[in-house]
């Protein structure tokens, strides 16, 4: 199913544009979770490194669920101060060699501990569509599963369904200890 990926594997994460150009690699995910629709994995403070070399290493833990027929995934990122969302308007993923990889179409949908939310880089998605010439069909994709991945926060379901972040977190943690 996914190149017999299992929990506990370590992979990486590779996002491109649509014109093919890698735009940034995450150094690790850790599989929770695997089935043939999504893929769940984790990591702590990952370093990740943009197109143009530089680095840094985020923050806080975070919870990433890719799926195979969505075009979004969803990162449930543990702060200090509360569970944030950062989805990503997306490709469904493959795996190639341990990689996670998707084409990120620039869209993104910000939701706060509060539960309110926010549709991010309209001017950027705007720009890189005329750019990278993106077919009609794509941009009615990114339309219609920006939509739906409104609708799945405003009914807390799906990525969004109470306790679904910190669970997996709690499968993280479970593994990071067993491994050490």
């Amino acid at each position: 199913m996914n190149n017999n990926i299992k929990v506990g594997d370590k992979l990486q994460i590779h996002c491109y544009k649509h014109n093919g150009k890698l735009h940034q690699v995450c150094d690790e995910a850790i599989v929770l979770d695997v089935d043939e629709n999504k893929i769940i994995v984790a990591n702590n403070r990952a370093k990740l490194t943009e197109a143009d070399g530089r680095s840094y290493h985020a923050k806080e833990p975070a919870i990433l669920i890719f799926y195979k027929k969505r075009w979004f995934n969803v990162i449930g990122q543990l702060k200090e101060y509360g569970l944030f969302y950062y989805c990503n308007i997306a490709t469904p993923y493959i795996i190639d060699n341990n990689i996670i990889k998707y084409i990120d179409y620039d869209l993104d949908l910000r939701v706060f501990p509060d539960g309110g939310f926010k549709v991010l880089d309209y001017n950027e998605y705007n720009y890189h569509r005329k750019l990278m010439n993106y077919s009609n069909e794509i941009q009615l994709i990114i339309k219609n599963e920006l939509s739906n991945l409104i609708m799945m926060k405003r009914r807390n379901e799906g990525p969004f369904t109470p306790n679904l972040i910190n669970k997996y977190y709690d499968i993280y943690q479970k593994l990071q200890n067993e491994q050490h």
